[in-house]
């Protein structure tokens, strides 16, 4: 069973890694001295953190506790980007890692956005060392076809979605409603869209205690890994963003 375990004990690529520190607890210093023998570096400047990883200084960056919404826009323009793109990185309580998108409550509310989250989502799996297998969420059972359109037009969206991912190679099934099942058997899950998938993360991490490691950018050619200040350990965020930087 691959989990945040895995990703630590694992061998690790030699690549140089920056993280943001934004508060004085400690927590960030401390799991950069637990990562002996690797390149980490610490940042107090967003500005600087996002410069080296745009110039190729680092090779993938971490948000560590430093506030987001000074960090993400300065890193949205030093990429060049017009929105940030995160799927998360989720273990549940005695369960294996796995993959949700989308996370993000504007994102996912196509088809071809999440056919295109669950490919990008995918090559992640891939580069950490994950399977591959993607559940394809919708709003209800097949057996509720009729009750509701926006239902229907859920399933649909969800039937197509895996159609089209099979067809293309991937391993993909259309799990319905049954996020209880759907995070046992997939490596990765696709939510009906951005709301249940961002109350789907939500639920599952701060309510049932599943563990965040972050939430990496893929709509980007630089690693970033976005992280939670509520985070007291950083070690497998900065494992994430070490295996990311693996093509």
């Amino acid at each position: 069973m691959f989990n945040s375990k895995t990703l630590l004990c694992g061998e690790l690529p030699d690549a140089r890694v920056g993280i943001g520190r934004g508060t004085s607890h400690g927590n960030v210093e401390r799991s950069v001295l637990a990562m002996e023998g690797h390149d980490i570096r610490i940042y107090d400047d967003p500005n600087e953190m996002v410069s080296d990883l745009a110039a190729g200084r680092i090779d993938a960056a971490v948000r560590g506790d430093m506030s987001s919404s000074m960090l993400l826009p300065i890193l949205k323009k030093g990429l060049g980007l017009s929105s940030l793109e995160r799927v998360a990185f989720l273990e549940p309580r005695g369960g294996k890692l796995i993959i949700l998108s989308p996370v993000g409550i504007d994102e996912g509310w196509t088809e071809e956005q999440r056919y295109e989250l669950a490919v990008r989502s995918a090559d992640l799996a891939r580069r950490v060392g994950m399977g591959t297998k993607i559940a394809v969420m919708s709003g209800g059972r097949c057996e509720d076809m009729g009750r509701c359109k926006a239902v229907d037009r859920s399933i649909e969206g969800a039937r197509s979605i895996a159609k089209n991912l099979v067809e293309a190679g991937y391993d993909a099934y259309h799990a319905q409603i049954l996020i209880e099942d759907a995070v046992k058997e997939a490596d990765i899950v696709i939510a009906p869209e951005g709301i249940t998938g961002n109350i789907i993360f939500r639920t599952m991490h701060l309510v049932g205690g599943a563990k965040a490691l972050g939430a990496p950018v893929v709509n980007a050619d630089r690693v970033f890994v976005d992280t939670s200040r509520a985070k007291t350990d950083y070690r497998d965020s900065i494992a994430l963003a070490l295996r990311l930087t693996e093509e």
